[in-house]
């Protein structure tokens, strides 16, 4: 059975750099299986109970994937939905639909932009040092929903 899981992590690249915390803030709680959280995360904590900590590695391949070399293309600046200056490093929406992909500006030549598309965490493996606040099975509500709700029902958990 699904749970619902509550948790504070600390979020750290390979070289131990913190990318990440839900230190000082609210933590974060989750349907198991429900695709709120990175794969890898979620299938390391399935097993994890109230109060424990632990340290979970997880692979590019189960967090944000690999990078892909086609999400990486060269466009013509006058084609970019963007006004004004644009600088290396750069983050857009291309397009004003919500569900429209975020990109990277990863370099400017001439004319020519180079967008990636790929997460920025794409291709780096992962570690997260996780502290479980709380565990509970999912109601049939939650599971039917598809997410965790809060007292008193669907909202913030």
């Amino acid at each position: 059975m699904p749970r619902v899981v509550t948790f504070h992590y600390t979020l750290r690249d390979p070289s131990g750099r913190v990318i990440d915390s839900s230190a000082g803030g609210e933590p974060v709680v989750y349907l198991e299986g429900g695709g709120q959280i990175i794969e890898g995360l979620d299938e390391q904590l399935r097993s994890a109970v109230s109060g424990e900590k632990k340290r979970v590695e997880v692979p590019a391949a189960k967090a944000y994937g690999e990078r892909d070399p086609a999400q990486v293309q060269r466009v013509k600046r006058a084609l970019l939905p963007v006004e004004g200056e644009l600088q290396v490093g750069d983050q857009f929406q291309t397009d004003t639909d919500r569900s429209a992909p975020i990109v990277t500006v990863a370099a400017i030549e001439g004319d020519e932009v180079l967008l990636d598309a790929n997460h920025s965490l794409a291709g780096v493996d992962l570690t997260f040092e996780v502290e479980i606040v709380a565990a509970r099975p999912a109601t049939v509500e939650e599971l039917a929903h598809g997410h965790a709700h809060g007292p008193g029902g669907c909202g913030p958990a």
